[in-house]
């Protein structure tokens, strides 16, 4: 996979930098020149994208026919607010009302085969930000997304989770590094403000993180965009503002790669989220972002907000701005990972019925 990556003509490397999204149900005239332009590494669908089974399976099969190189494709299927699948199959049950490992096992298992039978190979899931009693008042959107009311519960499901979607052939992203489990308010909207002391931050919001990586078996970490102004990490803009984790080369490479070791894939959370959009252009923000050390850009909405990123960094390692060896090292980490990828499974729509009674009996076994 690396030498195929390796030579590709430059405008298809950096394209692999990208993980996209697309606007509709199938691969039409504007969908098709997007693919050839950018030439993305992945693409992520959302419920806009899911109609119903052999509708989604078509659409993955006729993306991955597109590419140059066989892409990741992803989707957000966490369960409860978080469930892109609710027309296909019977909507899952959030994290935080499964109360055991067996639980969480059953629920992995169950995803990893509907995704796979729908043609996807890969889950941006488990989220590990830790919300204890303390912080289930915070109205950040995390409080159901989440294993478990302590730091151990919180790496103990998880990492159940992620063990059972691999295992079953579906590859896993552990986010929002490094944790949004104190945030106020939704990053969707804002730059939240974590306004944690390095203690606290240290000992309860990177546990997972640290244990996660002591195992090996995260392949692939999802950072936030947070500021975080009581740690001695925060940086600031040329501006002087608060600059968001995700474009900071504080957090991504000098405590992500540097201090914990991880060399898996480093990918931004959606670039097009207010947080990003109210402070930055979209184009340099994906310029920021690789010089943070992130592996893959996410945008996934605006068409037109793809090709100004994909431009900006094509242009900026044309000029030199980015040094073509920061792509490289990136590459070699993204075929890496895309070594893992396992196929789809046989389209069987009679089996995803089977599949939506069993997440029926989980979801009754929780009442």
């Amino acid at each position: 996979m690396l030498e195929k990556i390796l030579s590709l003509p430059l405008e298809q490397k950096i394209g692999q930098l990208f993980f996209i999204g697309l606007a509709g149900t199938q691969i039409d005239d504007s969908a098709r020149e997007l693919l050839e332009e950018v030439s993305p590494a992945g693409v992520c669908l959302f419920a806009r994208n899911i109609r119903e089974a052999a509708q989604t399976r078509k659409l993955l099969d006729d993306v991955r026919d597109q590419l140059p190189v066989t892409p990741f494709l992803s989707l957000d299927q966490e369960g409860g607010l978080v469930d892109r699948l609710r027309r296909v199959v019977e909507p899952m049950p959030s994290a935080n009302l499964l109360k055991t490992s067996e639980q969480v096992e059953i629920l992995a298992r169950i995803t990893a085969e509907i995704v796979r039978i729908l043609g996807f190979n890969m889950n941006f899931a488990p989220v590990v930000d830790v919300m204890d009693e303390d912080r289930a008042k915070f109205v950040n959107g995390l409080f159901s997304r989440t294993f478990g009311t302590t730091k151990e519960e919180v790496f103990e499901f998880s990492r159940k989770y992620l063990e059972t979607l691999q295992a079953n052939g579906v590859l896993g992203s552990i986010k929002h590094f490094p944790g949004l489990g104190a945030t106020e308010v939704d990053s969707h909207e804002e730059l939240p403000c974590v306004n944690l002391k390095n203690e606290e931050f240290d000992s309860l919001d990177l546990y997972p993180y640290k244990e996660f990586f002591k195992t090996g078996e995260a392949h692939a970490v999802m950072i936030a965009h947070a500021a975080f102004p009581n740690l001695d990490l925060q940086e600031r803009d040329q501006n002087g503002k608060l600059l968001p984790s995700s474009l900071s080369f504080n957090f991504t490479t000098k405590l992500l790669r540097e201090h914990l070791g991880f060399d898996g894939l480093a990918l931004t959370d959606d670039l097009e989220m207010g947080a990003i959009l109210k402070n930055y252009g979209i184009g340099e923000a994906c310029k920021m972002a690789v010089k943070a050390g992130q592996d893959l850009l996410l945008i996934c909405n605006d068409a037109n907000a793809i090709r100004e990123g994909f431009s900006a960094v094509l242009g900026a390692v044309k000029s030199g701005e980015i040094e073509e060896t920061r792509v490289n090292n990136s590459l070699q980490r993204i075929a890496a990972v895309k070594n893992l990828m396992q196929s789809p499974l046989d389209f069987d729509k009679d089996r995803l019925g089977e599949l939506s009674n069993e997440i029926s009996d989980l979801k009754a076994r929780l009442k």
